[in-house]
């Protein structure tokens, strides 16, 4: 079964594209989204699929142990699955096809994709978006200004006397560090390669009971 998911509420898009076998469980489904997105498995979830909730026991909903083959799904049906629910991150889930099953390729996989995975724990889509203008705004044009004129004066001097000065150096180490912690508001950036490297290496199916 392949499905293509997607964040809800974000722009532009944070989306990924799997390929699972039929017979697996959305307990599992939801291990394979926790990776393919970028998540931690460290919230609850749950599956709203025909206004039905399957996912973490804590909800008293539905046990997500079902079979995604027996949900009766139709090719383009679309269904919701929540993370955090705290503030939650709604992904929309559509199933794409139905394949012949590849003997070469190994299910669960990721085939395709865009956008970094937001942070754990950001406050959800609209603050996370906000975040990220900030942290792309003027003030990191300033960091990098900063940086460039570290560089050409190392460049031109043929020298690191700049750095022998201690304000010079705690500025430009305080230019740094805000600079890296601009980078991790960015989320986690998505590498396919990576994602089905740690689906050969079954973490979904450690992170499908981390919450259950």
């Amino acid at each position: 079964m392949q499905f293509r998911v997607w964040l809800k509420g974000l722009s532009p898009m944070v989306w990924r594209r799997v390929q699972v076998p039929s017979m697996m469980t959305l307990r599992e489904f939801h291990g394979v989204l926790q990776v393919a997105m970028g998540w931690d498995s460290i919230h609850l979830y749950q599956f709203i699929v025909h206004t039905v909730r399957y996912g973490s026991w804590e909800l008293t909903a539905e046990s997500a142990d079902i079979v995604l083959d027996d949900l009766k799904l139709r090719k383009a049906s679309r269904f919701l699955y929540e993370y955090d629910l705290n503030i939650p991150w709604e992904h929309e889930v559509r199933l794409e096809d139905r394949l012949a099953y590849a003997p070469r390729t190994r299910y669960p996989c990721c085939i395709g994709g865009d956008g970094n995975c937001p942070p754990e724990d950001s406050g959800g889509p609209q603050v996370w978006m906000e975040r990220v203008d900030e942290a792309l705004g003027y003030e990191l044009d300033n960091d990098f200004s900063t940086v460039l004129e570290f560089i050409q004066e190392i460049s031109e001097t043929q020298s690191f006397a700049a750095l022998k000065d201690p304000e010079r150096a705690e500025e430009l180490r305080e230019t740094l560090f805000r600079i890296e912690d601009r980078k991790a508001l960015l989320g986690r950036p998505f590498a396919r390669r990576k994602v089905n490297e740690r689906l050969r290496q079954d973490e979904h199916l450690t992170l499908m009971y981390q919450q259950m």
